[in-house]
């Protein structure tokens, strides 16, 4: 397991320094103690669909997420191999909670085995929300022009390093 990680750390960071060139930093983290904004999932409907567009090392990359069920959005994030093979996976939740959102999500790699332990998941806490905007904790998602929501999504996750993976995607036909 942990030799998995160790992996796939290098291969971020291999693929931050591939990843298109940054006009600015995409994501935001919290202020110790901040608390986080008001928001609700209709908010966030922008984000319902599927979309694809380069991942890691240019790579193919998918997300997908559903509408909002019982409080919650599903979604998913495949990156692919530059063979066309899958690199990885994500199961993600967006939930409302506490009057705000946060996003949690499980990695897999191809083989349907987990990164985090059973019961263990990343979680993104919402630091500020605008029209087509969502900043979590380290990861931000946007509407690609917020002019024309849901022709394009922009993802950004910051990593340890400070690097961050910008994804871009068109929305699939």
């Amino acid at each position: 397991m942990i030799r998995r990680l160790v992996n796939f750390a290098a291969a971020l960071v291999l693929g931050a320094s591939c990843a298109l060139p940054l006009a600015a930093q995409e994501t935001r983290m919290a202020e110790a103690g901040a608390e986080p904004p008001t928001a609700t999932l209709a908010e966030m409907d922008w984000l319902v669909g599927q979309w694809s567009g380069e991942g890691i090392g240019r790579a193919p990359a998918m997300e997908s997420w559903l509408p909002a069920i019982g409080g919650t959005m599903v979604g998913t994030f495949v990156q692919q191999t530059v063979d066309g093979g899958i690199m990885f996976t994500e199961h993600l939740y967006l939930m409302e909670e506490e009057g705000t959102l946060v996003l949690r999500l499980k990695h897999f790699n191809s083989d349907l085995t987990g990164w985090e332990e059973k019961d263990d998941m990343l979680s993104f806490r919402l630091v500020a929300i605008e029209p087509c905007l969502a900043y979590f904790n380290a990861l931000t998602l946007r509407c690609a022009d917020a002019e024309k929501p849901g022709e394009g999504l922009v993802a950004a996750v910051r990593m340890q390093s400070g690097n961050e993976l910008i994804f871009k995607f068109e929305a699939m036909d």
